[in-house]
């Protein structure tokens, strides 16, 4: 059995080290509930966190739900647009929505409290003989809620920077794509037993690419093409480049945005705290990660294609056949990220150094050491 390791100052040691000579994180990082309170009181309930694509929630009354940092809001869109607000009843305190769908009302399933898209109360039943009852001093509190280039985020935190403030070097940098015009055309949600960083760290490299993934794409993925440059503070990013075996991973003839290698690159963001994003000129597929437990992590996970290709008769059976290919993808991640999780929780899982492929991930722990170290002065 090991001794006790203070977790946060195990990554303050493990981050005091200069990148040519780092190291993964500490086992207890990411076993220890510890560290998970840390997270979901210095992060997860401070930062911007993505429930997805904006065009998912085009029609009034579309709506999802999410829980944040153990409070459980809900998105909906109203006549005035998107809102977040509490996902929960005023009067017993029942959740009220569930998962995603339309409605044209907010109706509490343990009383029938009736609330409208814009969370002011609009019926009670058999309250009438309760003199104090008031309708009109009843709204759900409201949570803030912003699009940026499609994307809908919510944070708990009034202070939070604007989204478009804190990712403008993602919008400089992927600006050619016009990612505000992909369509979603799928969402799913999965729990895996691993940890959430343990998944977010795996997307960040492809490294693991030619052995984790050899049955599918690991033969097209090249160690020598992948571009690893250093983070910045609110991302990551590395990039990799497409051949042409996969016509809507490259930029429609349409797209005059992009230029040269440009048409053929694909960009792998991480967005911190969660947003993963596969981002090609004709594709794009994401996961946004919320931990659950420091063994489990639940996944939203969804996808689309440019509206470039909208009109082209066969790229939708070419995304039909994408998702497939997307799906054997993620068992093969599932399996070596709770692999990766269960040698963490080994007496004997120690933390070797990063190759240079694994720079964002070296980016990632100095993001999580910078925002716990923020919470906690």
């Amino acid at each position: 059995m090991k001794d006790f390791v203070d977790p946060v100052e195990a990554l303050r040691q493990n981050t005091a080290v200069p990148f040519e000579r780092a190291k993964a994180m500490p086992p207890e990082v990411y076993t220890t509930d510890a560290f998970m309170q840390e997270e979901l009181r210095h992060i997860f309930a401070q930062d911007w966190y993505c429930v997805g694509r904006a065009s998912a929630l085009a029609k009034p009354g579309d709506y999802t739900t999410a829980k944040l940092a153990g409070q459980p809001i809900l998105v909906i869109r109203a006549e005035d647009g998107l809102r977040a607000m509490s996902n929960v009843c005023l009067h017993r305190m029942s959740t009220l929505l569930h998962g995603r769908g339309n409605t044209k009302t907010i109706v509490c399933p343990y009383h029938a409290w009736t609330y409208a898209t814009d969370g002011r109360l609009r019926g009670a039943p058999a309250m009438g003989l309760n003199e104090d009852f008031d309708r009109g001093d009843y709204c759900l509190p409201a949570v803030r809620c912003e699009e940026w280039l499609g994307w809908v985020f919510v944070t708990l935190n009034p202070e939070a920077r604007p989204v478009a403030e804190e990712l403008s070097g993602v919008a400089k940098l992927v600006s050619g794509y016009d990612m505000t015009n992909y369509t979603e055309t799928f969402y799913e949600e999965h729990v895996w037993d691993t940890n959430w960083k343990v998944l977010a760290e795996n997307f960040m490299e492809s490294y693991h690419l030619p052995v984790c993934h050899a049955a599918t794409v690991g033969g097209l993925s090249r160690l020598e093409d992948m571009i690893c440059p250093p983070g910045l503070p609110a991302f990551n990013y590395h990039t990799i480049l497409k051949d042409d075996t996969l016509r809507i991973a490259l930029a429609h003839p349409s797209n005059d945005r992009l230029q040269g290698e440009e048409r053929r690159t694909t960009f792998l963001l991480a967005i911190y705290p969660s947003l993963l994003i596969t981002l090609t000129p004709g594709y794009f597929w994401y996961l946004s990660l919320h931990p659950v437990a420091p063994g489990q992590v639940h996944i939203r996970y969804g996808g689309g294609m440019s509206d470039d290709y909208a009109q082209d008769p066969d790229a939708q059976q070419n995304f039909v056949d994408l998702k497939d290919l997307l799906d054997r993808v993620n068992i093969e991640d599932r399996g070596c990220t709770e692999k990766v999780y269960a040698g963490l929780c080994s007496d004997a899982a120690t933390p070797g150094h990063l190759s240079h492929l694994e720079r964002p991930n070296y980016d990632f722990a100095q993001y999580l050491m910078r925002r716990i170290e923020a919470g906690c002065a």
